[in-house]
């Protein structure tokens, strides 16, 4: 019983200092709280994000105050056709002593810190793309036959240009699937972007201060693993994803029409994450079936493929994990 009153107590100051975090970068980036949000889930679920939308939207600009806010060592890297793998991961140089002895020497690569923006990851040739892969993963890089350890904690969000495919290279699925959360940025409406019309073309530029440090970070991924799911929660994750296996049992024929490759585990391990981070966010102590629901999209929209036929016929992955979610959460309450 103490033990649970702890948690709670520890839930309910991480909440406050959640909300503390969000206003703090709510003062550089207005608005948009919805992509707040999930970046956040991101670094608190201990992954990457993947940030999809078009040019000056603030992505970059989000990505530096989250670096600031979440007292996190960040990086960025402007990925071009021409980056080659050593540009992120390092090299070796050949160094000469004063005495006329040669060695080796390792120059770590911008890889190497926290929190690495990997901007217009698709302009990057497939090489210096999987050059990211590993690291995503395993936190460590492997050069010259050495492993190296890798910022902790460590976080890349990438941002994607969705309009402008001209000299890009599509990310593969493999990599794709190491993304906890797609994470889409649309225009402003109109209330904010008079807002940050306003706020950013003075003669001063907001700022915004440190709210977490690198330990709390850590102890707040640590406490988030710890939060208890229902069971109701736990079957209805599964069902959402084994229902877009278009060769499993569960899916639909609707499903089976439409999709050419589902999730796989990893999607649901990143629904049973995601749902505890918004219910952090929300200043809950237990996640629900309306959290499952609201980060289907997020989850699994980077992890699935129409086919060719539905691409011809203009379907829509959205439409379909809405559809499907709304029909799985409909079933159970007539259960």
């Amino acid at each position: 019983m103490t033990q649970a009153r702890d948690m709670v107590a520890e839930i309910e100051t991480l909440g406050e200092k959640l909300a503390e975090a969000k206003a703090s970068i709510n003062r550089r980036f207005i608005g948009q709280q919805r992509v707040v949000d999930l970046t956040l889930t991101a670094l608190l679920c201990g992954g990457h994000g993947l940030l999809i939308g078009l040019p000056g939207l603030g992505k970059t600009r989000l990505v530096e105050t989250l670096s600031t806010v979440m007292g996190l060592d960040g990086n960025r890297v402007q990925f071009t056709p021409d980056l080659m793998p050593a540009d992120i991961l390092g090299s070796e140089v050949l160094d000469t002593a004063a005495d006329g002895t040669r060695a080796f020497r390792f120059v770590e690569g911008p890889i190497f810190c926290q929190l690495l923006m990997a901007d217009e990851i698709n302009r990057a040739s497939p090489r210096t793309q999987s050059a990211l892969l590993q690291a995503m993963q395993e936190k460590t890089v492997t050069v010259a036959g050495q492993d190296r350890a890798l910022g902790h904690p460590f976080h890349v969000l990438a941002t994607q240009n969705p309009i402008e495919q001209e000299g890009t290279y599509p990310l593969p699925e493999a990599q794709l699937d190491r993304f906890l959360v797609q994470i889409d940025v649309a225009y402003p409406d109109r209330e904010t972007e008079r807002d940050i019309l306003l706020a950013t073309t003075g003669d001063t530029d907001a700022q915004a201060a440190p709210v977490f440090t690198t330990a709390e970070l850590l102890a707040a991924q640590t406490l988030l693993r710890q939060m208890p799911v229902g069971e109701s929660v736990v079957e209805l994750i599964l069902d959402l994803v084994r229902a877009f296996r278009p060769d499993g049992p569960d899916a639909s024929p609707q499903v089976r029409d439409t999709v050419a490759w589902g999730p796989g585990p990893r999607a649901a391990q990143a629904l049973m994450l995601t749902v505890r981070a918004r219910t952090l966010l929300q200043g809950r102590l237990a996640p629900s079936a309306e959290d499952v629901i609201d980060m289907a999209r997020p989850v699994l929209l980077h992890r699935m493929a129409l086919n060719f036929a539905a691409r011809a016929r203009g379907d829509s992955l959205s439409a379909l994990i809405d559809t499907t979610a709304a029909s799985l959460i409909g079933k159970k309450a007539a259960a």
